[in-house]
């Protein structure tokens, strides 16, 4: 369920609980970088943003890797974060009096209540937090009986698990060339990460590309490796730029199993593995940001096309990174199971509540949210 409920600390705490990060030229102001980072699954109105814990956007310069050890990108050292933090709730009556700081790059604070369509505006950067109508859309049941029974389960006309459930989200769109200057080029890599605050602070949650941690890195039997640890709670402790030695090899060795494992529930295998079981996809994934090209327009449904062009050897044509109404579902499970050579694998839900055009681009919050909040089902969490 793409990032949601993505290990034993983000279900404990659902406010500091990553779910989903886009990354996407704007479509109604050209030369703008929209960012958007959601938490807080099922959120209720009145859901508050944790105030003490930090929501981070990092972005760096990044370009087409010329060297050949499986990596697509070289990531530069120079970071340009935009850090946001959360007063407590100072209101009543249903207003919560939570107010939003966002530091930008230069060091600027930038200011603003919670829920304010408004936002707050700064040094090229426009923000705003609050509650919105979740924009992901996933057929969570079917994915899960796929996993299990080791078949494609998919239907034509699946089930959003998600439908009208909302969440917390922080947008951040920006004038990249001015906010990041020019010398940082076009193409970016873009993670996220929640943060204790204070003066040691500890990486509670970290966020790239939909779906690493919950389907990629499942535990589906496959991965003789490793049967006991959850990965997912040690990958969230990792900096997205740079993976620590001490679990790297877990890491691939679930993702060189998984990928075998999906790349078999056709009935074919599309992927050709090195003789020691190394999946081509496995370094890639690893590499977990989502690359956006800033000098591309905007594309609805371009996630993974800049890393999908480089595999196949040929140029790339969109944006890339994630827009709010890609079907990244459908392209992912593409990838893994045929690599492209097939139909398109479809989870059967296409879309949801289209996101807006404009600021702050999520479609509004669902005032009356289901009865129950959106759960993977048990079947996920036994394998």
């Amino acid at each position: 369920m793409s990032d949601h409920l993505s290990g034993t600390r983000a279900v404990a705490d659902p406010a500091i609980d990553l779910t989903d990060l886009y990354a996407f030229p704007s479509p109604s102001r050209p030369g703008r970088l929209v960012l958007v980072l959601n938490v807080f699954p099922s959120a209720r109105p009145g859901a508050l943003f944790s105030d003490a814990a930090a929501y981070r956007f990092r972005v760096r310069p990044a370009s087409v890797s010329t060297r050949e050890a499986g990596t697509l990108f070289d990531v530069g050292t120079e970071e340009f974060a935009l850090t946001c933090t959360f007063s407590a709730p100072t209101g009543q009556d249903g207003d919560s009096g939570q107010r939003g700081t966002c530091v930008l790059p230069s060091g600027e604070p930038v200011s603003f209540p919670v829920n304010d369509e408004r936002g707050g505006e700064g040094d090229g950067v426009h923000c705003y937090a609050g509650l919105r109508l979740d924009p992901f859309f996933m057929d969570v049941a079917k994915e899960v009986e796929t996993r299990a029974s080791r078949r494609l389960t998919f239907v034509a006309e699946g089930t959003n698990l998600l439908e009208g459930n909302d969440i917390l989200t922080f947008v951040a769109e920006l004038d990249a060339a001015r906010v990041f200057g020019p010398a940082a080029g076009s193409v970016l890599a873009v993670a996220a990460e929640t943060v204790t605050l204070g003066p040691y602070p500890i990486r509670l949650e970290r966020l790239g590309r939909p779906e690493i941690k919950n389907i990629l890195m499942s535990d589906n039997g496959v991965d003789t490796a490793n049967k006991i640890v959850d990965l997912r709670d040690l990958y969230n402790e990792e900096d997205p730029f740079r993976l620590g030695p001490t679990h790297l090899d877990a890491y691939r060795s679930r993702l060189n199993a998984n990928l075998a494992f999906f790349d078999g529930l056709d009935g074919k295998q599309d992927w050709t593995t090195r003789p020691d079981g190394t999946h081509p996809l496995t370094e890639p994934l690893l590499a977990d940001f989502l690359v956006v090209d800033t000098a591309k327009p905007y594309a609805e449904d371009s996630f993974f096309e800049i890393e999908r062009a480089l595999l196949a050897g040929r140029p790339y044509t969109t944006c890339g990174g994630r827009s709010l109404d890609d079907d990244v579902i459908d392209t992912l499970y593409t990838l893994i199971v045929n690599a492209g050579n097939g139909p398109r694998v479809s989870d059967g839900v296409d879309g949801t509540v289209p996101a807006l055009r404009e600021f702050p681009y999520l479609a509004p919050a669902n005032p009356n949210p289901p009865a129950e909040a959106a759960v993977i089902p048990k079947a996920a969490a036994s394998r």
